[in-house]
């Protein structure tokens, strides 16, 4: 037996490794080189990446930074994504498992007793075996790849579950830095409304004094009435806006909102880092996690054709044991008792109505819609940067523009109000003013809200959010953790 099991052993060391994977290229990116038509400055030679930088490094407020922490510490999504690394891990190993033998102890044991008029000698007769040993139960010999093949495309999804979970993390730090601007911004919509509210009731009050002297016609009090009303109809809609934005807040980071949280900043004070290198395309494909899970699924599709092909050639299994063997449990270990056995299969297909070929064709099929969605992948993130970019160069000169706007049309009203109570202007005049600047401190604070937003959809597009201090080592792209 020793003869053939060294044979075989030799003959499978020698096509260990076979496979009939294509061989795995990159495809090319089917997106500009840099994003230099996007107004993004040339890289620099050394400089930190935006997916090295930390999110404290990012975000200045240290509510957000409070925020965040609880976020990576509570969020559901997150703990989920955590625990599928952690099921694909173990599908993995249950998988990688197969490429080896395995050996189990064995011990059996039995005793019968025949009756006499079932035996031949016509006479009661018992019986007994006992055995104890090792077995290898149907060990394929994986000649062809197959075995090691599905091995590695167990792998690639492990490794691409991983990249998911952390693309969730950077997708839940953008989520928790915009649900916070938000909330800020509800904050401040509140303030510009409720002032709002009291100066048009103030107005309100004078026009009556005026309408109950005779000094102010009814249409006058009806019109600035209708100013009043429509104020408080703004606050229960900001008041809403408000509450309803705390509680997406809540949701993100997993618990009640703390009490000893620090203040929260005013939007036109977030000390968000406003200059985040770009870099190149290719710097975005090597660190994005969503474009390297992708990459890894593009990669265990390619493994997948090499199984399928191994399938059309012979597969061999061994299963064997070998030990002691005695009829009395007394006599396992004495001299003689050794047993064994040597069971080989080959296994080769003839016809199998075409369920091979289809297979094969179904992998090939799966590798190529993996390299379109890789593909896609890439434009999308090409886009979501070029996108920000775009928007990044015309928010300073918007908000500097609306700036100028609200005080232009608070002095406006200053003067408005004041033609109007020496009956310059009428009411309608003061009105529109009224109007208008209210319209422009709402602009004004959307701007800053928009300019923020698109500062960490940047931050995020580029791969930032993963490490928590720029001090801390970016994460090696999880391929290569093999």
């Amino acid at each position: 037996m020793s003869k053939h099991v060294f044979a075989l052993a030799t003959a499978a060391a020698l096509l260990a490794g076979c496979s009939f994977a294509p061989t795995y290229e990159r495809p090319a990116a089917p997106v500009e080189a840099s994003f230099a038509s996007h107004g993004a400055p040339a890289p620099v030679a050394g400089q930190t990446s935006a997916a090295d930088i930390g999110w404290r490094n990012f975000f200045g407020d240290p509510r957000l930074q409070r925020l965040v922490e609880l976020s990576l510490q509570n969020n559901r999504d997150l703990r989920v994504a955590i625990l599928n690394i952690e099921a694909a891990r173990a599908q993995y190993g249950i998988t990688n498992a197969d490429r080896l033998p395995t050996l189990n102890a064995q011990a059996t044991g039995t005793r019968a007793r025949t009756p006499a008029d079932l035996s031949i000698l016509r006479q009661a007769t018992t019986s007994g075996q006992f055995t104890v040993g090792l077995g290898v139960t149907a060990f394929e010999l994986d000649l062809f790849g197959r075995v090691r093949n599905l091995s590695e495309a167990a792998l690639t999804q492990y490794l691409s579950t991983a990249e998911a979970a952390a693309s969730t993390q950077i997708s839940l730090v953008a989520q928790v830095a915009n649900a916070y601007l938000n909330e800020r911004a509800a904050d401040e919509q509140l303030v510009i409304v409720g002032r709002t509210l009291e100066a048009r009731q103030r107005s309100l009050e004078l026009i009556k004094l005026r309408f109950d002297n005779g000094a102010a016609s009814e249409l006058e009090f009806a019109q600035s009435n209708a100013l009043v009303q429509t104020a408080r109809a703004d606050l229960a809609i900001a008041l809403r806006n408000r509450a309803q934005s705390t509680n997406a807040l809540v949701l993100l980071i997993g618990q009640p909102m703390p009490a000893d949280l620090p203040p929260p900043q005013p939007l036109y004070q977030q000390n968000i880092l406003a200059d985040v290198p770009v870099g190149l395309t290719s710097d975005l494909i090597e660190r994005r996690p969503d474009i390297r899970s992708a990459e890894q699924t593009l990669r265990g599709n390619n493994y997948s054709i090499g199984a399928a092909r191994a399938n059309f050639f012979p597969r061999i299994s061994l299963t064997g044991s070998a030990g002691t063997s005695s009829s009395q449990l007394s006599g396992l270990f004495g001299s003689g008792s050794q047993a064994w056995s040597f069971a080989p299969q080959i296994v080769l297909p003839i016809f199998d109505n075409g369920r091979n070929r289809a297979n094969l064709t179904l992998a090939e099929v799966r590798r190529d819609i993996s390299v379109a969605n890789y593909e896609k992948t890439i434009q999308t993130a090409f886009r979501e940067v070029a996108d920000t970019l775009d928007a990044k160069a015309t928010y300073d000169d918007q908000i500097r523009a609306t700036e100028d706007l609200v005080r232009a049309s608070q002095r406006n009203l200053e003067l408005s109000d004041l033609r109007y109570q020496n009956g310059i202007e009428s009411l309608l005049q003061l009105v529109d003013a009224q109007r208008t600047l209210f319209t422009a401190e709402q602009s004004l604070l959307q701007a800053r809200l928009q300019r923020l937003n698109n500062l960490v959809q940047l931050y995020k597009s580029l791969g930032g959010g993963w490490s928590e201090t720029t001090a801390a080592p970016a994460p090696a792209p999880v391929s290569q953790l093999r």
